[in-house]
């Protein structure tokens, strides 16, 4: 006995028949009962020991030791000994783990004696334990030699009575095992009634359980979805005051502008090209919120693989470290390929470029291969990018693909980034219907592989039909020279922006007007009448759909034609609420040239009727 354990015998049985085991039964009953313990772990206990006596019957030596044990709680014990190699089932064993509060099987000892602990806890008694154990002993002495009297009068009134009909001992008989089945039928339906209890509390919890994952499923798909929306409201903020500092700086560059220092042409080169390294990084930002909202989708068109990778190879060659070759392919002689070409651009740029970040020695390589099945609709592209870098950890390989997740190490010393690299030119690759794998050794460079179809099948598209389009897009009145417009109003709230315009319109636009309070519009382009209005969509007071709405619902300034300029994806503007506009330009590539195509459209044959005088222009009514 272990220090600090006391232990109290109450009662041993040895266990030789069928009969035995009821006793046992019973007898772990009232030392549960005379202990406190009812209910659940009562019926628990006698079914586990009875289960136990029952199939270990016949064990040489079995014997059934009912105790009293206490160390920092009570413990209702039974301990079933007996010698040999036999072993209660697994099944018996793993129901009283689960079942009872103690459930050991050891042995067998120098002896060969084996044991089975069965015990269940139970409040502290009000009396010493060593005299409930001796209360309980003297009980079952009583109730012991009570039922041993009966059996022996049962037998001396048999030998007595031995001439009476057989009828009467058969009837005898029958009420004996009526009595046993009636008391059996009472323990079962208790053991019933309690696991269906038990039961129902566990389908409760279950339930209450289920409730409470739904509950946390439904929180993070909300907490994904603001994420997202996050995302996508910071990065499309960031492109306007990006896009302006990179058109500022394209304006000091031009070689119209005010000649510049050898110094300071070489910092403002900088600043374009950090301002367009951070463009990039937001597009990505927003390209990779879209894809986990299901909004970015692909645009397929026929792909010349040449330029393309031209392409790569004049943006990256320059970020190469000196003792590092960079080989992409020259002339590719290649089947059609329909793709996406932005995509395939973006997934080949981010997978280069981490490349040659950590390959200090050696070469970064493109290969670009063609695999025609027998079907030409299953022909595929693969694109291999190898390299001699460092290589990534085997247990890292996985979790590179982790959005936001970066290897550890000395090796990122020096080597900025976000994480998404890899992360968005596998969603870019999946949005493409191929696969991006990664095979990698420490030590021994990195081979990525890029499997897309050759044919791009379009989603079909779900956007209906505007049920009224408009008027037809206006022609703009050539008030000025050789077709040029004579005056412009631009509506946007970002004043940065607002800067950059005048230099790009300069030789195309006699004046320019610039607005930054959108509530204003109306009455700014009934008062100026101008030939054009460039009209940002997203501003805080008025956006640019209820400006556009406004100025086609006036009759002072229906006439005069809409230009759109704004950040916002393609996708993401409703052209449907812009009907009648001459274009829609996108600030982020927004060129001279490209503006001096919409401010000077080309000539129309006059009408046949000359259309009617504007209203004299009057002031602005509140609305």
């Amino acid at each position: 006995m272990t220090p600090g354990r006391s232990a109290h015998d109450v009662l041993t049985i040895a266990l030789r028949k069928a009969g035995d085991v009821i006793t046992l039964r019973r007898c772990t009953q009232s030392v549960c009962r005379a202990a406190g313990l009812t209910g659940s772990p009562l019926v628990r206990l006698t079914t586990v020991v009875s289960e136990a006596g029952e199939h270990l019957l016949g064990a040489t030596g079995l014997s059934a030791h009912l105790r009293l044990e206490e160390t920092d709680t009570v413990m209702v014990t039974v301990r079933i000994r007996w010698l040999g190699d036999r072993r209660p089932p697994t099944p018996l064993l793993s129901a009283a783990g689960r079942l009872l509060d103690d459930s050991r099987l050891t042995g067998p000892d120098d002896d060969g004696r084996h044991e089975l602990v069965l015990a269940q806890r139970t409040e502290a008694p009000a009396a010493s334990l060593g005299d409930l154990a001796a209360d309980v002993r003297a009980n079952l002495a009583d109730g012991g030699t009570a039922a041993d009297l009966i059996e022996v009068l049962r037998i001396q009134n048999g030998q007595l009575l031995a001439a009476l009909e057989e009828s009467q001992r058969q009837q005898e008989e029958l009420q004996r095992l009526n009595a046993e089945l009636e008391e059996t039928n009472a323990g079962v339906m208790a053991l019933y009634s309690e696991l269906a209890g038990e039961l129902q509390a566990t389908n409760t919890g279950v339930v209450a359980l289920y409730a409470e994952l739904e509950d946390k499923s439904r929180q993070l798909e909300l907490a994904n979805e603001y994420k997202n929306r996050f995302w996508a409201n910071v990065s499309h903020e960031l492109r306007s005051p990006v896009n302006s500092i990179i058109a500022l700086a394209r304006l000091l560059l031009d070689s119209s502008a005010d000649p510049l220092t050898d110094e300071q042409r070489q910092q403002v080169a900088l600043v374009q090209a950090s301002g367009s390294t951070l463009l990039a990084l937001v597009d990505e930002l927003l390209d990779v919120a879209k894809a986990e909202s299901g909004h970015l989708e692909p645009h397929p068109a026929d792909v010349d693989l040449r330029p393309l990778l031209h392409q790569l190879r004049g943006t990256l060659r320059g970020t190469a470290h000196p003792r590092v070759e960079l080989a992409i392919p020259d002339h590719v002689q290649h089947q059609p390929l329909v793709t996406d070409e932005v995509m395939l651009t973006r997934i080949l740029r981010n997978v280069l470029s981490n490349a040659l970040k950590f390959t200090a020695d050696g070469h970064v390589s493109l290969d670009v291969t063609e695999k025609e099945p027998a079907g030409a609709d299953d022909a595929r592209f693969v694109f291999r990018v190898r390299d001699t870098g460092i290589g990534i950890p085997a247990d890292e390989l996985d979790r590179v693909f982790e959005e936001f997740y970066q290897v550890q190490g000395p090796h990122q010393r020096g080597r900025a980034g976000t994480g998404l690299g890899l992360p968005y030119a596998r969603r870019l690759a999946e949005l493409l219907g191929g696969t991006l794998t990664l095979h990698s050794e420490t030590g021994h460079g990195t081979t990525v592989t890029l499997d897309i179809p050759a044919r791009l099948t379009p989603a079909p598209e779900n956007t209906p039909e505007p049920e009224d389009s408009g008027p037809a897009p206006r022609p703009a009145p050539e008030r000025g020279t050789g077709g040029t417009a004579a005056h412009v109003v631009v509506i946007d709230d970002d004043e940065t922006f607002l800067a950059t315009l005048p230099p790009l319109l300069d030789g195309h636009a006699a004046s320019v007007t610039t607005l930054c309070d959108s509530t204003r519009a109306v009455a700014t382009v009934a008062h100026e009448q101008p030939d054009l209005v460039l009209l940002d969509l997203t501003m805080p007071a008025t956006d640019g759909y209820t400006v556009h709405r406004m100025l086609a619902a006036d009759p002072r300034t229906a006439h005069i034609p809409v230009v759109v300029l704004t950040a916002l994806e393609a996708g993401q503007v409703d052209h449907a609420r812009l009907p009648g506009v001459r274009a829609v330009l996108d600030k982020t590539r927004l060129t001279a040239p490209g503006l001096a195509a919409v401010l000077t459209p080309p000539r129309t044959p006059p009408p046949a009727t000359p259309p009617p005088a504007p209203p004299t222009p009057r002031a602005e009514e509140p609305r």
